[in-house]
């Protein structure tokens, strides 16, 4: 039996949607040589993660095995697969393969960061394969919501396996490559180990829509506008950027990009030559000029994030322009779970200016990037793999895709991030746990979950924060009251007057009563003030505030 084996490690993506990362190797147990797909990050939220930037993955296994790596590959530009590789080069330094529109964005990126040009290696499709240690990987095109994504045919120690990426099957998808049966069919031809496959939309039980049948029902829509017309998607989507754009200048309007993310991605799809053209625009300065039934605006922030054009339009002028009643806002995107709130907060500012909202609940305006349960079966029904492993997906959907391999006759097997499933012969099996988690971008700073800071942060979002102060003199005694400062806390409580009276009140009486082997010894006196504020807060408002003890000491 050999010594060595074949691993399959999520890090990222397997158990959530987002933040992809996933680790193949093989060798002898410990030492094997190492690749790594797509380093992405996820979106932070207020409830879990407030004031963070950025969410990546936890990749310290990764980076104690640095030496081990013998490149990076990343199947798509999409955030959640491409948007961590600037912010963890210089802790894996590995060389980055990639498609040439996803090069153009992550060299970006790298740029961004001072990292060099050359650690991104632009490489063609199917069949160049790129030989790394002891595999060789190749960039198989598949259609997506953004160009050039593609599945990667993975060849190592004579097993073929296939990652699947992101992926939807659409022989029609505008811009970008359509899904190639008799390709894959070659691929698959003489057997594929395992398929690690995108689980997102396995609950979706009807077949998945082509991008080409959003057009039409677009320029119906718009021929029904009367004011403005303003829409917007996913910056990446640039088929759909490019479809609402063709129906609105067939409509006699005038095009405007807003948004720094929708402009970057159509400069890059023409750059690399992905879209070969591109609908006449105008500036937001020429557009003021314009009658507003002959403007159409192409916005960012379909999602509702706070920053982006369609939210700051929300809130008033953007760029000196401006919503106003009879206008028209489509969302041509599906709101992502978790983003609802941020949505209806934009959709309800409209409303109240008079604005006619449009979304998708009609199915008309989008359609998904990812294969729907009937998509998932046909690829499984060309790809034929010994080993089926879902990712790509929350927990349910990993469980629910296991389920129909398992009914087909392959093999199914639920991995989640940190399982290492070793693939050899023909039985996969877990044999080992990693730590896995998330690292926060927090400003210019990368911090760990476990490190406090927004555990912390999330306290005092809860429960508000007290400092106090108190100043001994040279024989251990209080020089005068202690003073508070209240954050986030209310004014008055169930007593009527000024809480911080009271908790001063309080911590006075606390140091006339205390020993004087309690005032000599500096952490006996902070717990004792601590404990303190926080029952007085808690009888006076009904919460315990973080508190924060300062003890300046005259020698």
């Amino acid at each position: 039996m050999s010594s060595e084996r074949l691993i399959y490690l999520p890090l990222g993506g397997a158990g959530e949607i987002g933040m992809n990362a996933y680790v193949y190797g093989y060798g002898k147990p410990g030492k094997e040589r190492l690749i790594v797909v797509d380093l992405g990050v996820a979106f932070p939220d207020m409830d879990t993660s407030p004031g963070v930037d950025l969410i990546i993955p936890d990749i310290a296994w990764l980076e104690e095995r640095r030496d081990q790596i013998e490149a990076i590959f990343i199947t798509h530009a999409h955030e959640d697969h491409i948007g961590a590789v600037a912010h963890t080069y210089d802790r894996l330094r590995a060389p980055i393969y990639t498609r040439k529109f996803t090069a153009n964005i992550a060299k970006r990126k790298m740029d961004e960061y001072g990292h060099p040009d050359d650690a991104v290696t632009t490489v063609a499709p199917w069949p160049q394969q790129t030989t790394v240690g002891p595999f060789k990987v190749g960039f198989l095109p598949m259609s997506h919501s953004i160009p050039e994504s593609s599945s990667l045919v993975i060849d190592v120690a004579g097993d073929r396996l296939i990652h699947s990426g992101d992926f939807k099957i659409d022989m029609t998808p505008g811009v970008g490559e359509p899904y190639d049966p008799e390709l894959w069919a070659d691929v698959s031809k003489d057997g594929v180990k395992a398929l690690i496959c995108d689980s997102t939309n396995v609950f979706s039980q009807h077949a998945g829509r082509s991008e080409a049948t959003v057009g039409p029902e677009i320029e119906k829509l718009l021929g029904t506008a009367q004011g403005m017309v303003v829409a917007t998607t996913f910056a990446s989507n640039v088929a759909r950027v490019k479809t609402l754009a063709d129906a609105g200048e067939r409509a006699g309007r005038s095009v405007v990009l807003l948004g720094r993310a929708m402009k970057r991605m159509v400069e890059a799809s023409l750059e690399t030559g992905v879209m070969k053209d591109f609908p006449p625009v105008v500036s937001p300065e020429e557009a003021r000029g314009i009658p507003r039934e002959n403007l159409m605006l192409l916005v960012t922030g379909s999602q509702g994030e706070r920053r982006a054009a369609s939210a700051q339009l929300a809130r008033g002028k953007y760029m000196g322009l401006e919503m106003k009643e009879g206008d028209m806002f489509l969302f041509s995107s599906k709101t992502i779970p978790g983003n609802e709130r941020g949505v209806i907060k934009v959709i309800n500012a409209f409303s109240e200016m008079g604005v006619d909202i449009v979304d998708d609940s009609s199915g008309l305006y989008h359609v998904s990037g990812h294969a729907n349960r009937p998509d998932l079966e046909t690829l499984h029904d060309v790809v034929k793999p010994q080993i089926l492993i879902p990712m790509h997906g929350e927990h349910r959907h990993l469980r629910e895709h296991t389920k129909i391999a398992n009914a087909k006759g392959m093999k199914g097997v639920l991995a989640v991030n940190g399982m290492m499933i070793d693939l050899s012969g023909n039985e996969p099996k877990v044999v080992e746990y990693v730590d896995s988690g998330r690292t926060y971008l927090d400003g210019s700073t990368q911090i760990g979950a476990m490190d406090g800071v927004v555990r912390d942060r999330i306290r005092m979002a809860l429960n508000g924060h007290v400092t106090v102060t108190v100043i001994m003199d040279e024989n251990d005694e209080a020089l005068g009251d202690p003073w508070v400062d209240a954050m986030g806390l209310p004014a008055q409580g169930r007593s009527k007057t000024s809480l911080v009276d009271v908790l001063e009140a309080d911590l006075a009486q606390f140091l006339g009563r205390a020993n004087a082997k309690t005032l000599r010894d500096d952490d006996k006196l902070h717990d004792g003030l601590k404990r303190t504020v926080r029952q007085s807060a808690n009888d006076e408002i009904g919460k315990k505030p973080e508190v924060t003890i300062v003890v300046s000491r005259l020698s």
